[in-house]
């Protein structure tokens, strides 16, 4: 009996090129949580280079868990595990509620730990409860995620620092535009593998146009090692603040949704419908791995919906085929030349990929809005108000300064206080009561799934 397509072993060099496509699919958001956090702290470029790679490294290793699975651990599924963009917010309002940036990233990597075992815990448990996220949940908190990141990319548009001369200037926001202009331009007049990477083409292109205005660095390249290992808890020992254990477990809650949701679409996609035992076995992957990914200095990690759409559109659907991605974002991370490349960039042409890169993911939220039954009442204010709370420490960052420093580490992150208020506003309004709903108002999970499907798909990222 041949076997599923899924566990279909394909020649070597069609494994190594597809797995390479994978790894380019994914590449840009992998690295981009890292740069962002990094930058707050404000870590020199060797270390920032350190800490690319160890995300790399650990996505590797997630990714692993997903795709070959040990005992029920892992959905056996052609996904890429990497760093949750979700995750990002709540890091960098850590970050900036720490006196001594030496001691952001072991609080972060503690709180990242302790919600990765509660998750492995609850695993089976969510699996049952997927009802309880329609798409006016996971719409929302998706399109959140996007309008969260979106002032980073403009903040690095304007230059590398805010104290800078140049921070701001003509050159600078000229360069941010120009990357933004060629990704387009890819986007539009290309097709296939060049499409799908044309936001790593951009960062290239944008860096070459910088040269001639001293705006590239190749430092970095210079200094970096040939081989390394991210050493186990390189930025100390992990730390346990409560306030950041909440936050982060909040962001889990999220990646486990957006999960979920991933697993019910790709089943389909790769005509391996994904039931409830199937998801139990991914989210414990997905946990386990953002558990493990702190001791070797990496963050929270979840499935990619990028590559879903990459799976859909070159129809190769085996599970090997992404390992041997994850093999190659091994590779990287213990290379910290190839990772410290990253780090040659400017960072305004890092905006100007930003803006498509953050952009794209506020695109996909909507996309699932727009088909999360609005019009009903009831979603449409559970839309109206997540959204508005979500966005205060954006449109107003001060709001909450009368507040205790712990909880504002929680009330700082739009995307943890817009996924609370839309979970309870979606069980005050579609579930407790007993009242009898349109069946219009709720969506089935394998729907929610399809729909984020879609929504990736059209802003596939890079």
């Amino acid at each position: 009996m041949a076997d599923h397509p899924v566990d279909e072993k394909l020649p070597p060099l069609k494994m190594a090129t597809t797995g390479l496509q994978h790894v380019a699919a994914m590449y840009a958001g992998v690295v981009a949580p890292p740069l962002i956090v990094g930058a707050a702290i404000g870590l020199s470029a060797t270390e920032l280079t350190f800490l690319t790679g160890a995300c790399l490294f650990t996505a590797g290793l997630a990714t692993f868990l997903q795709t070959l699975g040990i005992w029920k651990i892992g959905a056996r599924l052609p996904f890429v595990n990497g760093v949750t963009f979700a995750g990002v917010a709540p890091m960098t309002a850590v970050v900036a509620s720490t006196d001594d940036k030496s001691d952001a990233l072991p609080i972060i990597f503690g709180a990242v730990i302790v919600a990765g075992l509660l998750g492995f815990i609850a695993a089976p448990f969510f699996s049952k409860a997927i009802r309880f996220f329609p798409p006016v949940v996971t719409g929302t908190v998706i399109t959140l995620i996007g309008i969260s990141l979106l002032p980073v990319a403009f903040g690095w548009a304007q230059g590398p620092a805010p104290a800078a001369d140049d921070y701001g200037s003509s050159t600078n926001l000229g360069l941010a535009a120009i990357t933004l202009v060629i990704v387009l331009l890819l986007r539009r007049f290309t097709r296939g593998f060049v499409k799908q990477i044309a936001v790593l083409l951009g960062l290239v292109a944008g860096t070459l146009v910088a040269i001639p205005f001293g705006a590239t660095d190749f430092g970095p390249v210079a200094d970096a090692a040939v081989v390394g290992f991210p050493t186990p808890f390189h930025f100390g020992a992990p730390q346990f603040q409560i306030a950041a254990i909440i936050s982060m477990c909040v962001v889990m809650v999220v990646s486990m949704t957006e999960s979920t949701a991933d697993m019910l679409a790709l089943g389909e996609i790769v005509d391996r419908p994904a039931d409830e035992k199937t998801i139990a076995a991914g989210l414990r992957a997905d946990t386990l791995g953002s558990a493990l990914s702190p001791v070797f200095n990496g963050f929270m990690c979840s499935a990619f919906a990028q590559n879903i759409g990459l799976v859909a559109m070159t129809k190769i659907r085996s599970r090997y085929v992404v390992a041997v991605g994850g093999g190659f974002l091994v590779l990287m991370g213990l290379c910290p030349m190839a990772a410290s490349l990253i780090a040659v960039v400017p960072r305004p042409v890092l905006g100007g990929a930003g803006v498509v890169l953050f952009g794209s993911v506020a695109a996909s939220g909507i996309q699932t809005l727009v088909r999360a039954s609005l019009d009903k009442d009831n979603n449409v204010l559970i839309v109206a108000v997540s959204l508005a709370v979500g966005i205060i420490p954006i449109a107003a960052p001060e709001f909450y300064h009368a507040f205790p420093e712990n909880a504002r580490i929680i009330l700082d992150s739009g995307i943890s206080t817009g996924c609370v208020a839309a979970v309870l506003l979606n069980l005050v309004f579609n579930h407790i009561g007993g009242r009898e709903r349109d069946a219009e108002d709720v969506t089935h999970p394998m729907e929610a799934g399809d729909e984020i499907t879609e929504s990736s798909r059209a802003a596939a990222m890079p």
